[in-house]
């Protein structure tokens, strides 16, 4: 909000051509060791519209797991924008493996399938998981062996790389280093306001990504707001240290309440996310003392975030509250 409020002093050029945006993409480039262009967009959807509409040719689909964010809580927005097809891979725990990415290739050379020309990979996953580097690097061979591009969700990649114990170098390797194409860079999960970033690491395939922004309806004219914010989410690496407490602070959750068997969370949490199992009355209770979000009511499992501004003291009052309804 600080570094807003200074944007916010005096007169700027709109639409990207301020200096903050300018500056962004220097220290873009400072950060993943790359040459990168740097789209701002208004959120995390239209972040991954945009990198999917300047990587998908047209009579592509999408290759991503079945639970991916793109393919489930996205509103069908890059199906029906793009016009590509989604085409959902089996999962283990959120995580697609390399043979199911080889096996597209029987998509290929026939004029009854749409070929899969994209991966999405999201990082960290929608269950909490965690590639590895050489779990990226394996993927990427294999969508280049499909002559697939490589697209990364990333919007919690800065808890990722925390998980990791890692810092700028882990965030390269599993990224411009791997092979990526372009990144969905998370910011809102991560303590902005608003915003998101599309970091493309080949700078051919940014060449429409002006224009298809302002297509997806993502294009801010105030851009130097987004642009600020990051700025501010990458001075000192910010952004790992604000990542490295919320995953802290989900440990300690399940340091609290790890040994209430009815739970079901034996294993400690990759990232900031737990997903326990809660009795249908007992999980309505809870919610209307302090909500969270169902996950999979068949399987009557719900899922507790931390962030980073979440304190210990939080998480001390969080796991009594829960001890106390189950004690009831």
């Amino acid at each position: 909000m600080e570094a807003v409020q200074r944007a916010n002093r005096g007169h700027a050029l709109p639409y990207g051509l301020d200096d903050y945006t300018v500056r962004l993409e220097h220290a873009m480039s400072d950060l993943f060791d790359h040459d990168v262009v740097v789209r701002p967009v208004f959120g995390g959807t239209g972040a991954n519209v945009l990198a999917l509409s300047c990587l998908a040719r047209s009579g592509d689909a999408v290759a991503c797991t079945q639970v991916a964010h793109i393919a489930v809580d996205e509103a069908g927005a890059p199906e029906h924008i793009i016009g590509a097809k989604l085409i959902g891979l089996p999962h283990v725990n959120g995580k697609m493996s390399t043979d199911d990415v080889r096996a597209l290739a029987s998509l290929r050379n026939s004029q009854h399938h749409a070929p899969a020309g994209v991966l999405s990979i999201t990082q960290a996953t929608e269950y909490g998981t965690v590639y590895s580097i050489d779990e990226v690097r394996s993927l990427v061979s294999a969508a280049r062996e499909m002559e697939m591009r490589v697209h990364m969700d990333g919007a919690r990649i800065a808890n990722a790389v925390a998980s990791l114990g890692g810092n700028r170098d882990t965030l390269r390797q599993m990224t411009s280093k791997a092979g990526v194409d372009v990144l969905s860079f998370g910011g809102t999960k991560n303590g902005l306001l608003f915003g998101e970033v599309v970091v493309f690491f080949d700078r051919a395939l940014a060449e429409r990504s002006m224009n298809l922004r302002k297509q997806v309806t993502q294009l801010p004219s105030k851009m130097r707001y987004v642009s600020a914010q990051y700025l501010a989410l990458l001075e000192d690496d910010l952004f790992l240290q604000l990542a490295r407490h919320a995953n802290h602070m989900a440990a300690d959750l399940h340091r609290q309440v790890r040994d209430i068997e009815s739970l079901q969370i034996d294993q400690p949490p990759a990232v900031n996310s737990l997903f326990p199992t809660l009795a249908p009355d007992v999980k309505r209770d809870l919610q209307e003392w302090s909500f969270f979000w169902d996950w999979d009511v068949s399987q009557h499992l719900v899922r507790w975030m931390t962030a980073w501004d979440t304190t210990p003291e939080d998480v001390q009052m969080f796991a009594a509250g829960v001890r106390e309804r189950l004690a009831r």
